[in-house]
């Protein structure tokens, strides 16, 4: 099969179609045929060497977390899935015409949901969704803040917020904000406007998906003892100011995936994708994401060859 491998640390043109085997599932894996996958931060990062010591890879390899596709293979002791189901998953190496990965990491779509565009969602729906439910825990009536609303993360951190019936203030660029109806936030606030800020109402915690800067001026707004609940790893100082930190990494969980591509496909909750490639073009893709694209970058996949 055709997969996208990074051969070493480096910039984009470190990542070459090649020939590789095609994976055989174990007892409780599937093999899908991928029809898309999708770039996240993780990916130029990993391919970078910008996490080779959190999460050194093992070169040759392919990346990708993010896959779709049709079942053709099943393990023996894989009972949810048949061959032909349409699926998506939170998976490793989808960089490639067939994805291998445990049964628990893939969720059925619904009927009505493109196929290739499904593969813009797992990490996201399950980042965003977590972040909520797992780490930061508000209570009904609570005030949170989500820090980069606007970012494919941050919407479905917004939604999750609201679901726990929370209120939520949606943070953003000030340029942003002509879009920032769409969120459905309680409030939108511009994180890089002092003004701004001044307005907002005192926090019980923050979803934060940016770190950085933004999120250390962002203390003094959190009731003591709020929580800052983080994907970019324990913001410096928080706890000096009397706040708990909760870092999160994304964990596969089916149901809920299943739960949130739901939601998707009946419009209830919205990732915008920005631009298709073809596999062989992963490192373009990969060049438009990091530069801030705006939304999810697909890669299409053997499955509509």
């Amino acid at each position: 099969m055709k997969a996208m491998v990074l051969t070493a640390y480096g910039d984009v043109t470190k990542l070459v179609l090649e020939d590789v085997p095609e994976g055989k599932p174990g007892p409780n894996e599937i093999k899908v045929r991928m029809a898309g996958a999708s770039i996240n931060p993780v990916d130029w990062k990993l391919r970078s060497g910008a996490l080779q010591t959190m999460m050194p890879l093992t070169l040759p390899a392919v990346l990708g977390r993010d896959a779709s596709g049709e079942v053709v293979e099943v393990g023996s002791s894989v009972t949810r899935f048949a061959v032909g189901a349409r699926v998506i998953g939170l998976v490793m190496g989808a960089y490639a015409d067939f994805v291998v990965a445990d049964a628990e990491a893939w969720a059925e779509i619904p009927a009505k949901m493109d196929l290739v565009d499904a593969a813009a969602l797992p990490l996201v729906l399950l980042t965003g969704a977590q972040l909520i439910e797992e780490a930061l825990k508000p209570k009904r009536g609570e005030v949170v803040l989500v820090t980069g609303a606007l970012g494919s993360v941050g919407r479905v951190a917004v939604f999750a917020a609201k679901a726990c019936g929370a209120k939520v203030w949606a943070g953003i660029r000030a340029s942003q904000r002509g879009i920032a109806a769409e969120l459905g936030a309680d409030g939108v606030v511009a994180l890089d406007s002092d003004k701004e800020l001044g307005h907002l109402p005192r926090l019980d915690g923050i979803a934060d998906t940016v770190g950085g800067a933004t999120i250390a001026k962002l203390f003094g707004k959190v009731k003591k003892g709020g929580v800052i609940a983080s994907i970019v790893g324990e913001p410096a100082e928080a706890n000096e100011h009397g706040l708990v930190v909760r870092a999160m990494w994304t964990h596969p969980d089916s149901t809920r995936l299943a739960e949130l591509a739901r939601d998707v496909a009946e419009g209830r909750l919205v990732v915008p994708i920005v631009k298709k490639f073809e596999l062989s073009q992963a490192g373009a893709a990969q060049t438009l994401a990091e530069h801030h694209a705006g939304g999810k970058v697909v890669l299409t996949g053997s499955l509509l060859a």
